[in-house]
């Protein structure tokens, strides 16, 4: 089980909080990618051991610590949400710009961006239903398949994270937080909601309504990426009450 939860993560804490404890079993994420037929589903508990073992890695392997800026270039995945919420787990500010950061997380899509960014750290996600790794990678960046693994399950942070550290683009945590929990209220998400979403998480809009609000609301989640004709049949099977997107 991991110490995330309480444990001086200010932002991570908030959103992560509602899925633990008494909810910490029941389903959070469940991604669909109707392009390649997968479906993965994580408790509560799987993605606070996710998050915990890649802010580990950035933290061990790419230095990420308060005051460091880090890039996400990558797609509405459950391995992305846990990579956000390591970056925050850290301390770290989250930035659009990738030219501005001293970390790059990019899916093999957006690499090349990566590389051009002149990035001091570069780690590459091929977003693998079987954790299988990207090879011919350059020389220096990490591939977060086969980095990841061999971290723990726990990450305890050197200094608690307060919510007015600088969390995205300037905003701070507390602020990335009434933000999520206004825009929570506005789309009609509740605790215990099911909210299927066929929203890009590649905008800051798309990312605070498809993801940090329906976190906030403790609320979970039924992410569908390359969606074909079954949305309807999925929202039944998913018993989703809130449809984004």
């Amino acid at each position: 089980m991991t110490t995330v939860f309480g444990s001086g993560l200010f932002l991570t804490d908030a959103l992560l909080g509602p899925a633990l404890g008494a909810s910490a079993a029941r389903p959070l994420f469940t991604h669909y990618d109707d392009a390649t037929g997968e479906r993965m589903e994580l408790s509560g508990t799987t993605t606070a051991n996710w998050t915990a073992k890649a802010a580990n890695l950035l933290r061990d392997e790419c230095d990420v610590e308060p005051g460091s800026r880090v890039s996400v270039l990558l797609p509405a995945h459950w391995q992305s949400a846990a990579a956000l919420l390591a970056v925050w787990s850290c301390g770290a500010e989250l930035v659009g710009n990738p030219a501005t950061a001293d970390l790059v997380l990019a899916d093999a899509a957006r690499l090349d961006t990566a590389l051009a960014s002149g990035a001091d750290a570069i780690v590459a996600f091929s977003l693998d239903a079987f954790g299988r790794g990207l090879t011919g990678l350059p020389t220096g960046v990490l591939d977060f398949a086969s980095e990841v693994r061999v971290h723990g399950d726990d990450f305890v942070p050197w200094d608690p994270v307060p919510g007015d550290a600088a969390a995205w683009d300037g905003a701070t945590g507390a602020e990335v937080l009434d933000a999520a929990g206004s825009r929570a209220a506005a789309l009609d998400l509740a605790p215990g909601a099911r909210v299927l979403s066929t929203l890009a998480w590649d905008s800051p809009e798309g990312l605070r309504d498809g993801l940090l609000a329906v976190l906030a609301a403790g609320a979970s989640l039924v992410q569908v990426v390359n969606a074909g004709e079954s949305l309807d049949r999925r929202a039944e099977t998913e018993r989703c009450t809130v449809r984004l997107g």
